[in-house]
């Protein structure tokens, strides 16, 4: 029981900070480009994963993933956090924060997907009834309420959302074929990300001193979207006794994130984006029954 309740304090922390991150992000891009929050984040997150892998003394495990896995741990950090997080933070820069991180949240359904393509495994009926259930609450959402007019807020800025979700499922699935511990896996994908990240930022970029603001705010993102909290939420399904009740407590965090964005960016919070985001974790929910079972 006792280390069901510290999977529960590791869990209920990393919800807390992956909240906070869809207000950071819109703070971070009134400063800053996408290219450039992608960069002085990915620097950030590296370092404190470093911090980690080096406090856990896994250095060498880090060098023989890379030496051995070098094709592999290369096309996965181009996905992430190199084309990821500029298409997630393209997605923000365009769409209202509320908006973007629900669409977000549809990547689950997105792997069910993509996973029958690539990893063979069959689709059942649930994951079909969770589909439309879930893309008619991205429908309410990016339409305001209003799914049958198929008038979007930006269809560009939703297509980029969806976008991310296939890049985000991509990731996972190519994980399978990478056997690792997690920490080391990340760590090594960012640190053969890093340079590509650099290159890319200086051929469309022109460089100039970031506001403090806007580093503070992509330091906050590096810290707490790619690297700490991703930490904190394995500790927590190392740590859990019953791995489905912690990970069932991911649906709290968009509905948190509605706070922060609404007291801290200002954002009217819409109806239909509760109604949508309700609809979405409704969906959600019945697939994860599904896998549960």
């Amino acid at each position: 029981m006792q280390s069901q309740s510290l999977a529960y304090k590791y869990a209920l922390t990393a919800i807390f900070f992956w909240s906070t991150v869809a207000t950071a992000f819109k703070i971070a891009l009134q400063y800053l480009s996408p290219y450039e929050l992608v960069l002085y984040a990915t620097f950030s997150s590296t370092i404190i994963l470093f911090s980690i892998i080096t406090y856990q003394k896994k250095m060498n495990d880090v060098k023989n993933h890379i030496k051995s896995n070098l094709k592999i741990i290369l096309l996965l950090g181009i996905i992430n956090p190199f084309l990821y997080y500029i298409v997630l933070f393209k997605a923000y820069d365009i769409l209202p924060a509320q908006e973007a991180q629900a669409i977000n949240y549809t990547w689950a359904l997105m792997l069910t997907y993509l996973s029958v393509i690539f990893l063979k495994q069959k689709i059942t009926l649930s994951d079909i009834v969770a589909g439309i259930i879930c893309y008619f609450g991205v429908l309410i959402i990016s339409t305001k309420g209003e799914p049958f007019s198929l008038n979007f807020s930006d269809i560009n800025g939703v297509l980029l959302a969806l976008f991310s979700t296939i890049l985000w499922s991509m990731y996972w699935i190519l994980n399978t074929k990478a056997k690792v511990d997690p920490i080391v896996g990340l760590f090594s994908n960012f640190i053969l990300s890093l340079p590509i990240i650099v290159i890319f930022f200086l051929l469309t970029q022109p460089l100039e001193i970031p506001s403090l603001s806007g580093l503070i705010a992509a330091i906050y993102v590096g810290v707490f979207e790619m690297g700490l909290t991703f930490f904190f939420w394995l500790k927590a399904m190392q740590s859990a006794i019953s791995t489905a009740k912690i990970a069932n407590l991911i649906f709290i965090s968009p509905f948190i994130s509605l706070i922060f964005i609404y007291f801290i960016i200002g954002e009217e919070i819409y109806i239909s984006t509760i109604i949508g985001l309700s609809t979405i974790i409704i969906g959600l929910i019945i697939q994860q029954i599904k896998t549960s079972k």
